[in-house]
């Protein structure tokens, strides 16, 4: 269920699935109405005579006008779409696009002036005229127009959607609530909480019950996109067994290289193993379902290449900074899941590899600070991000992890800045985080 869950999340990301669903459905909306228009007679008296239409030519001059201009703007939409990607990828890096392509709006313009276009067709084909008998699908006309009139104000929303888009704070802004959103997901509350704080020799000593063990190797070579944890738990507990991964979503796979050891003391059909391979999903690219780092990531790149020489832009910079700020904040205070999944029964099945606060925190600055040389607003921005996150941090590991990151910030800034009050300034700053 998991992985269908994930596929179809994958399918609402693509630019065409939106649009074909919604080309499906006019076509079913066309037959239908004009269905119902042989059905029904429209009257034409009273304010009827200002909408019905009665004259076939009038009906095919309506509809091709219609869909002239659908196409004609669906081909500009398109355009429009396309030099706004290009935008973005070129000033905020190319693995942005795909959050673009996330915007729904910009999806269901692209569909709804295609799908009128065809809605057209298919109603004008309907209309006869011959000797004795004439039909004029009145009421889908009448749709016809509304459609055309919901449309141009589509269009006025969807040049005001492209044009705040792209602006460096939306974006930013945008990436900040993915991460918000993925954070909800991945750190719902804490798993395996029972196992929490037992030592790794523990763990040992059951996988030295076991007498067999097989090794779950990657069946292609790409990024480890998802993991289906429960299909995972039901295969183990299946056999009565212990699985250990050694990759985490996100993680680089090369074909055939182990992934995790299945111990057990019974003998794994070939059907359970496979059932086990089809658990993971390994794909060309990173994905952000399983992998909050790819977020974080995309954040840094924009921060990243606001400090090149050729942009120097340190307020696009600390604009990404304030953003992660928030998120580690947010991290500081969420209970993180537990290395170790169990059934049911409290028996340990799985034992996965887990990010720590760490290791989101050195994602989240590390490459900013490495860039971040000679530029004193980004410096101090760095080390005022790391005493704010100090604040909301309460465990020691935590603490720990902050202090050796404003060390790092303290020692560029003391190497790479050249006027004694902006040093005076960091060091000023530092004493609030580094101990004395």
């Amino acid at each position: 269920m998991q992985n269908i869950l994930f596929f179809f999340k994958r399918l609402k990301a693509t630019f065409w699935f939106v649009p074909v669903l919604i080309i499906i459905l006019t076509i079913f909306l066309s037959i239908g109405l004009v269905s119902l228009d042989h059905a029904i007679t429209f009257s034409q008296d009273g304010l009827g005579r200002f909408f019905i239409v009665n004259s076939a030519d009038s009906a095919r001059s309506i509809l091709t006008t219609i869909s002239a201009a659908m196409i004609g703007v669906a081909g500009t939409v398109f355009s429009i779409t396309l030099v706004a990607l290009t935008l973005a990828s070129s000033q905020f890096g190319p693995r942005l696009i795909r959050n673009f392509m996330y915007i729904r709006l910009n999806q269901v313009v692209l569909g709804s002036y295609i799908s009128t276009y065809l809605y057209c067709l298919f109603v004008l084909n309907a209309i006869k005229e011959s000797d004795g008998y004439t039909f004029i699908p009145s009421l889908s006309i009448l749709v016809a127009i509304f459609v055309a009139f919901i449309n141009i104000i589509l269009l006025i929303v969807f040049i005001h959607q492209i044009a705040t888009s792209i602006q460096a704070d939306k974006v930013i802004s945008d990436i900040s609530e993915i991460i918000f959103k993925q954070i909800d997901t991945l750190f719902p509350e804490e798993m395996g909480a029972n196992w929490e704080g037992k030592k790794e020799s523990a763990v040992d000593d059951i996988k030295s019950k076991y007498t067999n063990s097989i090794s779950i190797q990657s069946q292609k070579s790409g990024y480890l996109q998802y993991i289906n944890n429960e299909g995972l738990l039901g295969d183990v507990c299946s056999f009565d067994g212990l699985l250990e991964l050694y990759f985490k979503p996100g993680d680089h796979l090369v074909e055939r290289i182990e992934i995790g050891t299945v111990y057990t003391n019974e003998t794994v059909d070939e059907e359970t193993l496979k059932s086990i391979h089809n658990q993971f999903v390994i794909g060309k690219t990173k994905s952000a379902q399983q992998d909050l780092v790819f977020s974080i990531h995309q954040m840094v790149e924009i921060a990243s290449r606001a400090l090149s020489p050729g942009v120097n832009d340190p307020f696009t910079a600390n604009a990404c900074i304030d953003n992660l700020t928030t998120t580690m904040c947010r991290l500081s205070q969420v209970p993180f899941p537990s290395k170790y999944r169990v059934d049911e029964e409290g028996k340990l099945r799985i034992v996965v590899d887990m990010l720590e606060f760490e290791d989101y925190l050195d994602a989240s600055f590390n490459q900013i600070r490495q860039f971040s040389a000679g530029s004193i607003a980004v410096i101090l921005k760095l080390m005022d991000a790391l005493i704010t996150i100090n604040v909301f941090a309460k465990k020691e590991l935590y603490k720990k992890a902050l202090v050796k990151h404003a060390q790092m910030v303290l020692n560029v800034g003391n190497e790479s800045l050249t006027e004694e009050n902006d040093r005076a300034n960091l060091r000023e700053r530092s004493k609030k985080i580094l101990p004395e």
